[in-house]
């Protein structure tokens, strides 16, 4: 086994090395990283078939990682260590994994012998092991009725980067009444529909599209990374119609 073990945090790093040279018998080789670029270049530069991957770093997020890393080789097995059960981490590894892809998810806040089981669950039985809190992220995040949908997903990050309606119809391509429906969507599923949204003397308690970023980021659905590689994104779309 070649094992790559990608991890900003010096403790962090050292302790998944100790727990993984005292777990996996058939580790040949061993290698860090202490950021995303540098994971990519030792992982170009050498044939690992394993890595242990920290999800929020310095220049790449592990997400990004382990997106170029699958498109280099779809093979390689993943573990994704991380202190974040975020949906926005959940719903963009979910996106990325290939078919046959064997990966895990582990939280810094397990004990060593639940790292040591999915260790061995990943890199030798080829199984795919994910935290039970996570696995319920995961569930809520693709349920039709509690989740939110693609489409509706794309529409609370066009709200997030200050798009109006007319800019969201262009961008995703549909009809300003689409784009206004996928809105709708979105804020019954967030709670927010007019039927539901509290009022007091005053009228209405909440701006629908304002709250919506509001909830968007306490619980978790997007955050920071998520939303700098979208604005990233946006710049690209912007940039082809010389806007």
């Amino acid at each position: 086994m070649r094992l790559l073990i990608v991890e900003d945090d010096k403790l962090h790093l050292a302790f998944v090395e100790k727990v993984a040279r005292n777990t996996l018998s058939n580790l040949d080789v061993l290698a860090m990283a202490e950021d995303g670029a540098e994971a990519i270049a030792e992982f170009n530069a050498g044939e690992f078939d394993s890595v242990v991957l920290d999800l929020q770093m310095p220049r790449m997020t592990g997400v990004e990682v382990a997106k170029n890393i699958w498109a280099k080789k779809p093979s390689t097995k993943i573990l994704f260590w991380s202190n974040y059960t975020e949906e926005a981490y959940i719903r963009g590894i979910t996106k990325i994994v290939p078919g046959a892809a064997v990966y895990g998810y582990v939280l810094k806040s397990a004990p060593a012998e639940q790292l040591q089981l999915a260790l061995q669950g990943v890199f030798v039985a080829e199984q795919c092991v994910i935290d039970r809190e996570v696995r319920g992220v995961q569930q809520r995040a693709s349920d039709r009725l509690l989740g939110l949908s693609e489409l509706e997903y794309e529409a609370l990050v066009d709200l997030c980067l200050g798009l109006t309606d007319k800019a969201m119809a262009a961008r995703r391509n549909v009809s300003l009444r689409g784009a206004q429906s996928r809105l709708q969507h979105l804020y019954q599923k967030l709670g927010l529909d007019k039927s539901d949204a509290p009022t007091g003397d005053w009228g209405p308690t909440f701006n629908s599209r304002t709250r919506a970023i509001s909830l968007a980021f306490t619980q978790g659905i997007l955050n920071t990374d998520a939303l700098r590689k979208e604005e990233e994104n946006l710049r690209v779309w912007m940039g082809r119609h010389q806007i």
